[in-house]
């Protein structure tokens, strides 16, 4: 048995620090190991009482013949450090560490001893959860090494929803959300501090778990990445979906900031890029970390975004539209031959294009559900629907409504979301295990999660697999001047506009007529990222002259703020249709993340970009920029013709290779890049490189 499935199904159990008192810590797993049917064995440990809720005690974890596969530690202190030693000498496999005041507190004394304990289990081969943990539950065996309170309240039922949680609180609030809308859940487990087992390692032990449906993750931090990017393996594997809040946002890794990228690669975006690559997706509160846990446990494969509604009521059908309209779910118009059924069952004043208005006749005929839905079944334009029955009361069937609906979902086997407020009209739907929803909002809100996550799970799915990340250098940043930088771009494929390093005015005006036409005048320096602020740009420069004043203004101007002198780039004038930008930046958790959004100067101030960690390929770059806001403008407004974005495409996705094959590269921003309607017109302007403190090639 391995440590961490020892620590979800362990044959034995030792509660060190037993207690008589179920209310307190070191009571109340012994309550709940037998009230919820733990068949392994429980050992309480307690020097000084014989016998502890009706059980044997042994005064020391040593004194037992052969140690337990788990152990909880529910004493304080020193005491709870030399307690998790002991288990480690004994051979326990996993420690609970619920003791608190260690790596969780700003005491610098804490956390090393934190530090200390963990380094010591692991030599011995122990892993512990903890400390500050609520400990594990998994009722599908009855072992709940917990001290909750909420399963006193809300009594547990073996189901197929898992939840992991580095705090205590978030691991039992969606537990008690869900069993309130009569969803069972197998596994609610808290880790804690995460110092040795973190929420990440043991929700990929939880994915294994094959009679999961759906797996919600709680986290205030991702310390390891490339266990929660296994986890999201593990369980695309067996089509289990993973359902993640992450709370907080902190500075972390914002040195990267000297650059454009940094400041829009913020560590919160990387988590969205990162969740999004591998499929998980990201609640935005605890409501919605639950909110659509019905329609994931029904088995439905969704095939598209096209909704359809159906309501008695003319208000609903106009708020799902707009719901739906707000969350890009299409309402297209029902085919011609659907609409001609539903003309000959329903009243000549209803709406049969979609939404459906059945009207108020649903009253004096409650059987129109059951002969409209079979005939909407059949439209090959519907991938989902929401029915909506606001009021109902007398007069009405509301048990055949629910009855017909469940027929109409079994035989579409396509997603179905009900709006029903009245808990008279929403007991049917329920009981036959639809999904209910108070208001069209909530109901479309879920219907789009689960669309979306079932798009996202698959596109992971073609996804390379992603390697670990590499620690990235210890060393500081050096930026490299402009002419280097375009040169690290070149080389990566990476079109940059026909330029040349000058070092003295006659190379400057040589290198404008070799070029052709006018030409930008850029200072070059090591020292300076963004030019533009210093007075080292000069455009749209003609003669030998102004190209010659213009050097001697940088060299000037370089020199005034005492930066070095590299020269100046002589570049030829490039325009296009539209600025763009693309950027990456070395994030310390996650690795190498690519930007790709609009440009210009204003990128930090209007800020419209998306974020792609590697491996991608084009059709991921294609799709991130189709979300910007921009997207309207670069697939063509006002007759303009669409921009071609092939090689733009193309030069995003060498930047993440650039990024993943050379981990010296800490970051870089390529802004400008011009593009336009031509297929060649994609030019790197600028570009400003920052590499690790180590010797480089000159260009």
């Amino acid at each position: 048995m391995s440590n961490l499935a020892a620590a979800l199904d362990p044959r034995s159990i030792a509660v060190i620090g037993a207690s008589e008192n179920p209310d307190k810590i070191g009571g109340r797993p012994l309550l709940y190991l037998a009230r919820f049917g733990f068949r392994g064995e429980v050992i309480p440990v307690n020097p000084r009482r014989e016998e502890v809720q009706g059980l044997r005690t042994v005064p020391r974890l040593s004194d037992l013949a052969r140690a337990p596969d788990l152990a909880i530690v529910a004493v304080p202190g020193e005491a709870a450090v030399a307690a998790l030693d002991e288990c480690g000498a004994m051979g326990v496999k996993v420690a609970i560490m619920m003791a608190s005041g260690f790596g969780e507190t700003d005491s610098e004394h804490g956390k090393a001893a934190e530090r200390a304990m963990v380094e010591r289990a692991r030599a011995r081969g122990m892993r512990v959860i903890g400390p500050n943990s609520q400990g594990l539950a998994n009722f599908g065996t009855g072992a709940v090494a917990s001290f909750s309170s909420m399963f006193l309240e809300v009594p547990p039922l073996d189901g197929p929803v898992g939840i992991v949680s580095q705090s205590g609180a978030m691991s039992v609030v969606p537990y008690g959300l869900l069993r309130g809308r009569g969803i069972g859940v197998r596994h609610t487990h808290a880790t804690g501090n995460d110092a040795d087992v973190t929420v990440c390692e043991l929700a990929a032990a939880v994915a294994e778990d094959r009679a999961l449906k759906l797996l919600l993750l709680y986290l205030e931090s991702i310390p390891d990445p490339h266990q929660l990017a296994q986890a999201a393996e593990v369980a695309r594997s067996h089509g289990l979906p993973i359902v993640a809040l992450k709370s907080g946002r902190t500075a972390a890794g914002q040195a990267a900031a000297l650059s454009h990228t940094g400041a829009l690669a913020n560590e919160d975006r990387v988590v969205d890029a990162f969740l999004e690559q591998h499929g998980i997706w990201r609640a935005r509160d605890t409501a919605d970390l639950v909110e659509a846990a019905e329609l994931y446990l029904k088995g439905w494969r969704p095939e598209g975004r096209r909704m359809v509604a159906i309501s008695n009521s003319g208000a609903t059908c106009v708020m799902a539209a707009d719901a739906a309209s707000a969350a890009g779910l299409a309402l297209a118009p029902l085919t011609e031959d659907t609409q001609g059924e539903l003309r000959t069952i329903l009243p000549s004043f209803a709406s049969v294009r979609n939404p459906v208005d059945i009207t108020a006749a649903l009253m004096t005929n409650s059987g129109l559900f059951s002969q409209i839905l079979p005939v909407i079944a059949r439209d090959p334009s519907a991938d989902a629907f929401l029915v909506g029955v606001p009021v109902a009361g007398r007069a009405y069937d509301v048990d055949a409504f629910g009855r017909d609906t469940a027929a109409f979902a079994a035989e579409t086997g396509k997603p179905v979301v009900i709006v029903a407020p009245q808990e008279l009209v929403a007991r049917p739907f329920r009981e036959r295990g639809l999904p209910v929803f108070p208001g069209e909002g909530a109901a479309v809100r879920a219907l789009h999660q689960f669309i979306l996550h079932h798009e996202l799970m698959q596109a992971a799915a073609g996804r390379s697999k992603v390697a670990a990340v590499a620690p990235a250098s210890p060393r500081p940043p050096r930026l490299l001047d402009e002419a280097w930088s375009l040169a690290r771009l070149a080389a990566a494929g990476i079109p940059v506009v026909p330029h040349r390093l000058c070092r003295t005015p006659e190379e400057a005006v040589a290198a404008a007529a070799a070029l052709g036409g006018p030409v930008a005048v850029k200072g070059c320096s090591p020292d300076v990222a963004h030019k533009s602020e210093l007075g080292l740009v000069h455009l749209d420069l003609s003669d030998a002259a102004s190209v010659a004043a213009a050097f001697e203004a940088c060299r000037t101007a370089l020199a005034r703020h005492g930066s070095a002198f590299a020269g100046v780039i002589v570049a030829a004038m490039r325009r296009g249709r539209r600025e763009l930008m693309l950027g990456a930046h070395r994030d310390p958790f996650f690795g190498p993340v690519v930007v790709v959004g609009d440009g210009g100067k204003y990128v930090e101030a209007m800020p419209d970009a998306a974020l792609l960690l590697p491996p991608f390929d084009e059709d991921d770059v294609r799709r991130a920029i189709g979300r910007l806001r921009i997207a309207p403008v670069i697939a063509g407004t006002r007759g303009e013709p669409p921009l071609t974005l092939d090689r733009y495409l193309t030069a995003a996705v060498a930047v993440g290779r650039l990024m993943t094959q050379n981990p010296r590269i800490l970051s870089l921003d390529v802004n400008p890049i011009v593009v336009g309607h031509d297929p060649d017109d994609c030019t790197a302007l600028d570009a400003v490189v920052f590499e690790s403190d180590e010797e480089v090639d000159t260009p």
